[in-house]
Parts: C-alpha cells; structure tokens; sequence
C-alpha cells in the first residue's frame, strides 16, 4: 500500500520552523513518501537566490544553536529531498507577484518546481495529508 502524500504548507520565515518544514519534508521524501512543499509569505523570502546562511536565516529561539552547531542547513535538506526521493516545491504566485520575482531568476536554483496558486496547492493537497508549519 501506497503512502498518502504529504503537503507541507511554509508560511513562516522563522529558522527553527523552515528547518522543521525541511526535516519533515525530506525524512518523508527519502521514505517514499510522495511530498509537495507550497512557500508562502514570509517563507519565501528565506528562498532569495544569492542569500548566505546568515542572511537567509531569522530569528526563533534555537536559530544560534544551529548555526554554531553545524546543523544541516535547511535549503540543503530540500534539496536533498528532491534528489533522493519524490518532493517537489511550488513557491506562492501571489507572493512572487508583490515581489515582482520570477521563480527561475529570484530563487534558490534547481529547488523550486514552479509557482502555484493557493487554490491549487489546497485541491491537489485534497488526495493527502495536509500541515502548515
């Protein structure tokens, strides 16, 4: 029997949460598990092209605890999810659209499957299990 897939919906440009949201994603991606990950907000912003660790990174209460004991960094475990297993990302069409941003010229590269509308995460996300982090 098939896993059901796994949505995980980004909102928040908080560290400690865009590393659970990579954790979550990539442990079930590696584990067969079919996930689809949706940016929205504040989140994408930490997705920036050109963005170092410090600068991409802000703020909640574990946020120094990472960086001084070398703890994966999120944008790599992503992207390790995407390699290893069945993961694709979608980066929020709005949110692009304020920014003026072009998902293939304004963030990380080889990470992000498209944009996508919230409407249309939340359909697709119907046939799975859906947690907003």
């Amino acid at each position: 029997m098939s896993s059901k897939p796994l949505y995980v919906m980004l909102c928040s440009g908080e560290h400690e949460k865009i590393q659970l949201a990579a954790m979550v994603a990539s442990v079930a991606a590696v584990s067969d598990r079919p996930v689809e990950v949706f940016v929205t907000m504040n989140a994408v912003l930490a997705f920036e092209r050109g963005k170092s660790p410090a600068e991409r990174y802000q703020g909640g209460h574990f946020h120094e605890m990472f960086k001084t004991q070398n703890v994966p960094d999120a944008i790599e475990l992503f992207g390790q999810g995407k390699m290893l297993g069945e993961m694709k990302m979608w980066a929020c069409s709005m949110v692009l659209d304020l920014k003026h941003w072009d998902c293939d010229k304004h963030l990380t590269e080889d990470l992000f499957d498209g944009p996508m509308g919230l409407a249309k995460f939340l359909a697709d996300a119907e046939s799975g299990e859906l947690i907003t982090i």
